[in-house]
């Protein structure tokens, strides 16, 4: 077992809201970590609406959710049963008039589509992402971080007992979300065309998105790219970065940049099996920058807007972090020990003027590298994002 970083926060957004959706991709943990907090409850009731069973016991949801009293009821996979959620507001208004603390947990794949359905829920429900095992969860004793980089966050993967086995599971589950995520969430989008983009997002990892150049690729026009981009962010498998807009007086880059969001799954999809085949392929850089993009978003939280900022004449910052209209962070990333401080990054930073201005290295060490920049390793970064919390 891991300890998930976000347990606490759970059981807090159940004291504070009739309900708490947990968002997250299939495989990710959020079963477990839901039966985790079901564990510290008397009388939780359990529910997965893949299984038959026990969708018929949701033949009448309002009778069946009323039954529960005061337990917590645990809906699994509840984007397959939207009709509950309209069902869900009046026994939520009836249970707060009653002052019942929160007693629903709802678990889902899609983001968008879920936030979608549960529009009627508007005000009566928390929503939480479950990510993939970060830098900060692991234990002492265990997966190192160079593991957590080739292996990626999903909990199969990472603890697989050998590298082809991690491998081969990712390779599985890719399959199967082709196969029955894909039909189940946009029924008129061709799976094999989703793979291919898919392929072509993990070779283009961090470099700006071009609906053009990839729907000529393809074979389809550029708004049926927009849509299959829109799908794949949806089921939270790749992260579509935004570019800074603020006004700098510079010519500033309009495009977003996508990152396939797990590293095992974007290696998984290069066929990069070991760290050896990772360090020699030509998406080792790209690969590290998504790595530590995702790790430290998961320990900021909600609490910031995260942007990159590009120039047209060069100055560049890999990720921004942005709360009240104020540059908090401006983060450098590189995969080098010993990394140098590039006029690019001073450039951007002299015209962001951050309050914090980091660089990102492969290393465990921190030292000054001039002009309020520090060179720092994404494990003490992690710890000073999370303390903010």
């Amino acid at each position: 077992m891991l300890n998930r970083r976000l347990l606490p926060q759970i059981s807090a957004r159940l004291r504070e809201s009739p309900a708490v959706v947990l968002l997250g991709p299939r495989q990710i943990g959020k079963t477990t970590l839901a039966q985790t907090v079901a564990a510290t409850r008397r009388g939780t009731v359990y529910l997965d609406l893949q299984d038959p069973a026990d969708q018929r016991r949701l033949h009448d949801p309002a009778a069946f959710l009323r039954a529960q009293g005061r337990a917590l009821v645990v809906l699994d996979e509840i984007h397959r049963a939207p009709e509950v959620l309209q069902t869900l507001r009046g026994v939520i208004d009836q249970q707060r008039r009653q002052r019942i603390p929160g007693r629903f947990l709802l678990l889902g794949s899609a983001s968008l589509e879920l936030m979608r359905q549960s529009e009627t829920l508007a005000g009566r429900v928390s929503y939480l992402e479950l990510t993939g095992i970060t830098a900060a969860e692991l234990p002492g004793a265990g997966p190192t971080t160079q593991s957590l980089w080739v292996r990626g966050g999903f909990p199969r993967s990472l603890l697989a007992r050998s590298a082809a086995a991690s491998l081969r599971w990712r390779q599985d589950f890719i399959r199967s979300y082709l196969e029955r995520d894909v039909p189940m969430f946009a029924p008129r989008l061709p799976a094999a065309t989703i793979s291919r983009l898919w392929g072509m997002l993990a070779h283009g990892q961090g470099t700006l998105l071009n609906h053009a150049r990839l729907a000529g690729a393809l074979g389809v026009s550029a708004p049926a790219v927009a849509r299959y981009v829109d799908l794949l962010v949806d089921l939270l498998l790749v992260r579509r970065l935004a570019p800074w807009s603020g006004n700098v007086g510079k010519r500033l880059v309009r495009s977003p940049k996508t990152y396939i969001r797990d590293s095992g799954l974007l290696h998984a999809l290069l066929e990069i099996e070991t760290p050896h085949a990772l360090l020699g392929h030509p998406v080792v850089g790209a690969s590290w920058e998504g790595f530590v993009i995702e790790n430290l978003l998961a320990a900021a939280g909600d609490r910031y807007v995260a942007t990159f900022y590009r120039t047209e004449d060069g100055a560049e910052v890999d990720l921004v972090l942005e709360r009240g209209g104020v540059v908090e962070f401006a983060i450098e990333i590189k995969r080098s020990t010993a990394p140098e401080l590039t006029k690019s990054f001073r450039l951007a930073c002299d015209a962001l003027r951050p309050k914090s201005a980091y660089i990102i290295h492969g290393g465990e060490d921190e030292w000054p590298m001039g002009q309020n920049i520090r060179a720092t390793s994404l494990r003490h970064l992690m710890a000073r994002l999370d303390l903010r919390r």
